[in-house]
């Protein structure tokens, strides 16, 4: 069969994908992993929903192999013969921080050995330390964050992995080299000293405001070609008001049109190899907005990584 069937039959599967959760059989251009863990988080708690959430909410924009048409850009995407699949979640253990990152780890590493795309919902954003450990076999690797917040925490009573943390972790894998980070927004966000710290990394710090003067075309343009890219999208980088479900929502912030322009830029500009979204908190957003917001952004990207993948192939 050809199509999806209708969203509300069948097992929920992300865009009512195939699900393969055998990895040793994975044969796929996408594989979208769930990461449901928020033992980063230390306030509001609930991301662990998201992923969850976030493929029920999909199941509606489910086309199977004819793919999606784009009337606005006159282009189908994602239609066969480009391959996505579910590989479900990420074994967790209960409380063990070590344990839950050495299996996500462990997860999204055999994913890229398979030769595809890892696609990972979150989860709070701790958890795109283990995903960036995963992808050391590719060297200085460029990392695209879209985040309301910097995430350049060094600790927090000791603790290392929170869901501030993420970014400060990477600068310190011998495999990441230049950050670009977007969105950025909001009083009290991180410490002064923290910001002094990334730029002192280098890492290219582009504030939500510059984005809505300057336009996306001048922000991508600070983005390096040719680059093999890990792309890490936190909801917060989205507007309150069309991304509430979230534990630290932040006024000010992207809206749908640029988000997913900026990231069909990304993928025009550079060879992404991984990504992750997270931070989403269903559970705040009771409309349900959020998700769908999340979902759509997710094959937004996807449709952009495969065109563009396949048009370097080509040229």
């Amino acid at each position: 069969m050809t199509q999806a069937g209708l969203p509300i039959t069948g097992i929920c599967s992300f865009g009512k994908y195939p699900i393969c959760q055998d990895l040793d059989a994975l044969q796929a251009d996408i594989a979208v992993l769930g990461v449901p863990y928020d033992v980063g988080v230390g306030f509001l708690s609930g991301t662990r929903l998201g992923p969850r959430r976030i493929r029920e909410a999909s199941t509606q924009y489910g086309r199977g192999r004819t793919g999606f048409y784009d009337p606005e850009r006159d282009e189908v995407y994602l239609a066969a013969p480009d391959r996505i699949v579910d590989c479900g979640d990420a074994y967790l253990v209960q409380g063990d921080i070590e344990k839950s990152f050495a299996y996500i780890e462990q997860y999204v590493r055999r994913i890229v050995e398979a030769g595809a795309i890892p696609a990972v919902m979150g989860g709070d954003h701790s958890i795109s330390i283990p995903v960036a450990r995963a992808l050391d076999r590719y060297r200085d690797l460029t990392v695209v964050q879209f985040d309301a917040h910097l995430d350049w925490t060094d600790e927090r009573d000791g603790q290392r992995y929170g869901n501030g943390s993420p970014m400060r972790r990477m600068s310190e894998m011998a495999h990441i080299g230049e950050m670009i980070q977007i969105g950025l927004r909001g009083m009290g966000s991180s410490r002064k000293q923290d910001f002094d710290d990334a730029r002192a990394y280098g890492s290219k710090l582009i504030p939500c405001s510059e984005v809505k003067r300057q336009g996306v075309d001048a922000v991508l343009e600070k983005i390096p070609a040719g680059r093999q890219l890990y792309v890490t999208i936190d909801i917060d980088a989205l507007d309150i008001t069309i991304a509430p479900g979230t534990g630290s929502p932040m006024p000010g912030g992207l809206d749908y049109d640029q988000i997913t322009a900026l990231l069909a830029g990304v993928a025009a500009r550079g060879d992404v190899v991984a990504f992750d979204l997270v931070e989403v908190a269903p559970q705040y957003d009771p409309a349900g907005i959020t998700t769908r917001i999340a979902a759509l952004v997710m094959l937004n990207f996807m449709a952009q990584i495969l065109k563009h993948r396949r048009l370097r192939r080509q040229a």
